[in-house]
């Protein structure tokens, strides 16, 4: 068996993750499985602060844009898998892997990259026909750009709106209009 290429990890830069579901099987199967996924979010944020700018989450599977300057990404991302997966298989009585083998990431390099990374994401259930516009999916950080609202304590959208030129308001506008399908 070949060994695991040891991952980079660049505390100051932001990564695109992507976990999926074993066997591509769902992760999430109604909205208190959604919902017990951020709370493990927000418990780990407390312990080990991480910075999330977008994430969505899929059925089976689940994308982030993420950043830790305190702990390495492997780390970060085995305790967020583990805590789900203990969740996941003591709520529906089941044993083994709820993940398919490790989750994916790219180091993401520059602003037009960062920009790309969060638009992909944001279009994710889109692209998927789950929903016509991205604003109308309940389980991602689109929500968080469309109105200024009270976010979760491991989002920060300013990285992303700090791209643009404004007053807050035109600057979430300026974002949601690069978000849209064309």
């Amino acid at each position: 068996m070949m060994p695991y290429k040891k991952r980079v990890y660049i505390p100051e830069r932001f990564y695109h993750i992507v976990s999926r579901g074993n066997r591509r099987d769902p992760l999430f199967r109604n909205a208190s499985d959604f919902q017990a996924f951020l709370h493990i979010l927000t418990q780990l944020y407390e312990k080990y602060p991480f910075e999330i700018a977008s994430y969505c989450l899929m059925n089976n599977h689940f994308h982030f844009q993420l950043r830790s300057s305190e702990v390495p990404i492997s780390k970060l991302m085995a305790l967020i898998n583990k805590r789900y997966a203990n969740y996941y298989n003591t709520k529906y009585r089941l044993t083994g892997h709820v993940f398919e083998k490790r989750f994916y990431d790219k180091v993401i390099e520059n602003k037009e990259g960062m920009l790309e990374v969060s638009r992909y994401i944001h279009l994710n259930p889109v692209e998927a026909g789950m929903v016509k516009q991205a604003e109308y999916y309940p389980w991602s950080s689109y929500q968080y750009y469309k109105k200024d609202s009270t976010v979760p304590c491991f989002m920060n959208v300013n990285f992303l709106l700090d791209y643009y030129e404004g007053t807050p308001t035109q600057k979430r506008e300026k974002y949601c209009c690069s978000v849209t399908f064309k």
